[in-house]
């Protein structure tokens, strides 16, 4: 198909969705009237059922062999240490840095962690995986190319954390975004992997081994 027969409404649409969501959740004026994880939860479920319609074949490319297992157990460590280095060099040039990440780790306070444990590796993770890079950025891709596609979706994915004012969130989002937008940017047919690679994550800097 020509790209320039692709057309943008459809990822504009859901970007302009997960804005919305997401500002509801993170900003100050709307994050203290909802229960954030009950938020997330269904923001995600809602980007999923969105990516059905905008890209209805997106499950086509995901693989869960011993392959993609590993990749995405090996991403996410490697992440997880990437961010261990970023807390730890942080905190020492920015007085602001410490107290930021604590307002994060915040969220899950007097949380059940078993269920949030499930809610990030069932929905959540999975869910922002298939809506950001298995519809935003292929689509963008497409319709572009492979560089814009990822560099467009990865400054996106970070600017739609704008709303809660953490410097760190944001530069977080934009981290982890780089990584997963970076391996589907070379290798889409390994979508299982980051999508994997994403609850693992989740799962390991809130819940299983936080950077604290």
């Amino acid at each position: 198909m020509n790209s320039n027969n692709i057309s943008l409404k459809k990822p504009a649409v859901g970007i302009c969705l997960a804005a919305v969501l997401w500002t509801i959740m993170f900003s100050p004026w709307t994050a203290p009237h909802v229960n954030f994880w009950v938020m997330m939860t269904c923001s995600g479920a809602t980007l999923t059922l969105f990516t059905f319609w905008a890209r209805p074949q997106w499950w086509k490319d995901v693989r869960f062999d011993l392959n993609n297992i590993l990749l995405g157990i090996v991403l996410a460590a490697g992440l997880w240490g990437i961010f261990w280095l970023g807390e730890f060099f942080s905190t020492l040039l920015f007085d602001f840095a410490r107290p930021q990440v604590d307002s994060i780790y915040g969220m899950k306070e007097g949380e059940n962690p078993w269920i949030l444990s499930f809610l990030m590796l069932f929905i959540i993770g999975p869910a922002e995986e298939i809506f950001w890079r298995g519809c935003i950025q292929n689509r963008l891709s497409a319709r572009w190319n492979p560089n814009i596609g990822f560099i467009v979706t990865t400054l996106v994915y970070g600017l739609v954390h704008l709303s809660k004012f953490n410097f760190m969130l944001i530069m977080a989002a934009m981290v982890a975004g780089f990584v997963w937008g970076l391996a589907y940017r070379f290798f889409p047919e390994k979508i299982g992997a980051i999508i994997l690679s994403h609850a693992l994550w989740d799962c390991a800097v809130f819940i299983w081994f936080p950077i604290m």
